[in-house]
This record gives C-alpha cells, sequence and structure tokens, in this order.
C-alpha cells in the first residue's frame, strides 16, 4: 500500500505542464489569426432596406388589383389603364390612393402605360417594386423611403 502511495505522488510530479509562454504564445497565434480572417472575409453588408420596400410595394399593388373600379373595368387599376382618357380622369385619384395605401414616410411612383403618377424617382437610393399585369399593360409601383 505504502508502495502503491509512494508511485501516485511520484506520478504526479513527473506529469508535465505548460509553460506561460506557450500558452501565451498560443492565444497569440489565434488573436492574429481572428483578425486575419475578419479582413479577409469581411463583414456582412448591410441592409438597405430594399426587401421592406418590395414589401411595401407588393402590398400596394395587391391593393390596388383587388379594388373594384371607381367607373368602368375589372380592378381599379384596369380601369385607369383602359384608355388615356380614363387615366386623366382617375390620375389625382390613384395618387391619393396610393398615397393612403402606404406609411407616411414612404415616396413613391406608378408607371402605367398610359403616363406615371407620384414622384420622380432619386437617383442613389434603395427603392422596391412591384408590377402588376393587366390587360392593357403593366403598372409598375416603386417606393423609397422619404
Amino acid at each position: 500500500m505504502a508502495e502503491e502511495r509512494h508511485r501516485s505522488v511520484r506520478s504526479l510530479t513527473l506529469r508535465g505542464q505548460l509553460s506561460l509562454s506557450v500558452v501565451e504564445a498560443g492565444v497569440g497565434a489565434v488573436l492574429i489569426l481572428a483578425v486575419a480572417m475578419g479582413f479577409a472575409l469581411g463583414v456582412a453588408p448591410t441592409d438597405d432596406g430594399t426587401a421592406q420596400l418590395d414589401l411595401y410595394a407588393e402590398d400596394a399593388a395587391t391593393v390596388l388589383a383587388g379594388e373594384p373600379p371607381r367607373h368602368a373595368g375589372a380592378t381599379r387599376l384596369s380601369e385607369v389603364v383602359r384608355s388615356p382618357d380614363a387615366f386623366d380622369r382617375e390620375r389625382d385619384a390613384l395618387r391619393r390612393r396610393v398615397a393612403r395605401i402606404l406609411p407616411d414616410n414612404l415616396l413613391f411612383r406608378v408607371r402605367t402605360p398610359r403616363g406615371a403618377v407620384g414622384f420622380r424617382k432619386p437617383a442613389g437610393v434603395a427603392v422596391g417594386s412591384a408590377t402588376v399585369t393587366t390587360a392593357a399593360g403593366d403598372v409598375t409601383i416603386w417606393v423609397w423611403y422619404a
């Protein structure tokens, strides 16, 4: 029994330990590698809000495509693009309706084969869009943050 105790004490004293400088070198190497990987891979691009703007445009297009016409046609959009006279007659009503559908912090432009309503699209800003196909042509809605 005393001999077993002596062996276990001896094995404890023979067991090696890492020196502090080896541990520091390992931590330093990992840190340098992490910084290098950060530069190599870069950072994730910032979200410019285009996906949310696309959803706003799609929502507005869905509402307009599902609304009944004020005078004639299958839907509100088909009425607007039916003829140049219909577009001229419905232009202001379409502008007001789109402004009511969208949140106050958004500007918009609606382009039809007969003309466009809303604001001019600025260059260099994130823009969301949606297109609805009607019998008389495509209607595209663009939205962006004011």
